[in-house]
């Protein structure tokens, strides 16, 4: 469902995306060429902050938002994910945050009021709150970073796991063809 949200801003999608009849896209919100958004995904620009302004949810080109991800913002902050990104299965992306570019958040992971870096991987169930991630960091599963964590404890990801993370945007992006083709048949 694509729509407006109180101030009446409404989603701007690339017509090359492909947004799943059953996500949420509400307000403003951009999403570029070859994103896939998965079933049950939400993704929500709609609250503003005391001067009733808000900046958008971008999510930006050949990324993935897959099934169940909640995508949204306090007070109207800015939530950017860079390009060739995935944010896997139930995933909660809180913003204000920004995402880089090549990053792999996992299954049922939670970023809230934070950077993380290019080529950064997150696992799965990991949480990274108020704490800011350089370029090419790994978090493992379960790990949780608060805003006095000690990055020196974080090790740095792997060829294997970057090899990975572009695989899932390949699948992901040869999924926006396949989706945007069977939707030309009804």
């Amino acid at each position: 469902m694509i729509r407006r949200n109180p101030n009446g801003d409404r989603p701007q999608i690339h017509p090359d995306a492909y947004v799943d009849n059953t996500a949420i896209i509400c307000g403003k919100v951009i999403i570029e060429q070859n994103v896939f958004v998965g079933p049950y995904a939400v993704i929500r620009a709609d609250e503003t902050n005391e001067e009733g302004d808000m900046d958008p949810i971008i999510i930006r080109a050949n990324s993935n938002i897959q099934d169940g991800v909640v995508i949204h913002s306090k007070a109207g902050g800015l939530v950017e994910i860079g390009e060739s990104t995935s944010i896997a299965h139930r995933s909660i992306i809180h913003g204000p945050c920004k995402i880089g570019s090549r990053v792999f958040i996992g299954f049922n992971s939670v970023v809230f009021n934070c950077e993380i870096g290019d080529g950064c991987a997150v696992r799965h169930n990991a949480v990274v709150d108020g704490c800011d991630l350089p370029p090419g960091f790994y978090v493992p599963s379960t790990m949780q970073l608060g805003p006095e964590s000690n990055l020196d404890d974080v090790p740095r990801v792997q060829a294997s796991v970057s090899e990975f993370s572009e695989s899932v945007v390949s699948a992901n992006i040869e999924l926006v063809k396949g989706y945007k083709a069977l939707s030309n048949e009804f």
